[in-house]
């Protein structure tokens, strides 16, 4: 097997439990070793200088491939120090942390994705490794190697506790209290997806909230449950039901390695995907008006609006969590003020936080003001009472069934391109940076609907997404774009024919 398959954007990922099974405990120790040498080259240490922190989420494979990436590590005459079971940004803030600093941490980790999936993440105090550096470490541990040599050491050190001081010490500052019990009186309920983050319940608890109706904080690496993903339907739907059950402020869902997370206001309703970046956009533009909030390019024209009365930019780029925070540094570095990089799937990065993709920390701001607003007999969702949001709203997947998959996709958004640049009626967006973006006047109501079509980062998939101010808005403007494309080779246009309504 070419283990360069194994590279997912910016992270390596396989299935690691069953037949099939290609991220072995093999491959684990390999990435370890080579993991090692790469921060020898880059830090310019001997391998016995060299220390590693690793984590690992619930899944059922994460203690055998943690173990074996440790292995590799002190094979390779390294320092491991094993955190068990943590959060993927806990692993990047023991690169910064006093006490700590490691040269570098190991995430074990897949996210949302189905519990036989696992992978690796990896960092070093710049941050997470990118695309190009994970095709090299992959490179370089399936190259054979001189026998390693059993030098290094394998410590087990608990960092949680670090982690959890960091955001209970945020929280007080952000209440401006030495009080060890500054949510007294606040009620939050927390669902965990049986990942890694239910020790977020304990946190609430020992800073004084009540956690009634918090659901399955015991790690399980099968996900008996629901699937750990803010996005999810069915996920959102049971914290609902559980904060409305249970009367709780607030109610916060995380992912299985907490890097996403989502809410639900005390009313239940669910405060994802725009209603979230909304949200903590309302907030640090109260703080300090023109600012920009750098998303990702699905992001509804509501929003833009939204950001735009608030008293800041709203600043579209591509898909992909890395692309977006690795955007706003970019942005602040160039002068322009961007305190927020996110995306609609959750995937937030404050600057105060070192542009971290951190779920959790982005909870806990929003959990200060929930506190802030309980105080005044307010709830949190009253922060974007006047977003618009769509009256419809679809996402469609368009496989493609070319093997030059790319090719196929860039051929299919240049005929829209080219056929919107000579239509009136198509509108391209002035911020269009991934894909193809059109808006629509609809029912003689200017830029009342829009789509995006774009090629995924790393699957032979396109996907669609389109939203409406009236109905069937949604469908008048898939038909306008089937026409376009209909007769497009190699690409399944059957779900964009279905939603169209087309014969």
């Amino acid at each position: 097997m070419d283990w360069l398959t194994l590279k997912s954007g910016s992270d390596v990922r396989g299935t690691a439990v069953g037949e099939g099974a290609v991220l072995t405990d093999e491959v684990a120790l390999a990435l370890g070793a080579a993991f090692v040498r790469k921060l020898c080259a880059e830090k310019g240490k001997k391998a016995s200088e060299i220390t590693i922190s690793l984590g690992r989420d619930s899944r059922i494979s994460g203690p055998a491939l943690l173990a074996a990436a440790a292995e590799g590590i002190r094979k390779a005459g390294a320092v491991a120090i094993d955190f068990g079971m943590c959060t993927t940004p806990a692993m990047f803030m023991s690169t910064i942390t006093d006490g700590f600093r490691t040269d570098g941490a190991i995430m074990i980790t897949a996210s949302h994705h189905p519990w036989n999936k696992n992978g690796l993440k990896f960092f070093t105090e710049k941050g997470g490794l990118e695309g190009n550096e994970i095709t090299e470490l992959l490179r370089n541990a399936q190259t054979p190697q001189d026998e390693l040599h059993e030098e290094g050491e394998i410590r087990q050190i608990p960092f949680l506790p670090v982690y959890m001081k960091q955001l209970a010490d945020r929280i007080r500052k952000g209440l401006g209290t030495t009080d060890q019990q500054p949510l007294k009186g606040l009620q939050v309920a927390v669902d965990a997806g049986n990942g890694a983050g239910g020790f977020y319940a304990e946190l609430m608890e020992q800073l004084g909230a009540s956690t009634e109706g918090s659901q399955f904080l015991e790690p399980d690496g099968r996900f008996p449950n629901h699937i750990p993903n803010p996005e999810n339907t069915d996920a959102i739907q049971s914290l609902q039901a559980a904060v409305t059950a249970s009367g709780a402020d607030v109610g916060v869902i995380f992912d299985a390695d907490c890097d996403r997370a989502a809410i639900v206001d005390g009313d239940g309703k669910a405060i994802n995907r725009n209603r979230l970046i909304a949200l903590i956009s309302a907030i640090l533009l109260e703080e300090k008006k023109g600012q920009t909030i750098v998303t990702d390019s699905v992001t509804s024209s509501g929003l833009a609006d939204f950001i735009r009365d608030h008293g800041g930019r709203h600043y579209r780029f591509k898909r992909g969590y890395r692309n977006v925070i690795d955007e706003a540094i970019r942005l602040n570095r160039e002068g322009e003020s961007c305190p927020l990089a996110i995306e609609t799937s959750g995937h937030a990065a404050l600057r105060e936080n070192h542009f971290l993709d951190d779920g959790m920390y982005l909870v806990t701001v929003l959990i200060i003001r929930a506190m802030i607003m309980k105080r005044r007999n307010e709830k949190l969702g009253s922060l974007i009472a006047d977003l618009r949001e769509p009256v419809e709203s679809t996402e469609i997947r368009l496989n493609i069934t070319d093997q030059d998959f790319r090719t196929i996709g860039e051929k299919v958004i240049r005929s829209v391109l080219d056929y919107a640049g000579k239509d009136p009626d198509w509108h391209i967006a002035p911020d269009n940076r991934e894909g193809i973006r059109i808006s629509f006047d609809l029912n003689d109501k200017n830029d009342a609907g829009w789509f995006l079509l774009r090629l995924s980062v790393h699957d032979p998939v396109m996907p669609l997404n389109a939203e409406s101010d009236i109905p069937g808005g949604v469908k008048d403007m898939l038909q306008r774009l089937y026409n376009v494309i209909s007769d497009s080779k190699g690409i399944d246009l059957t779900p964009l024919k279905q939603a169209a309504g087309v014969d």
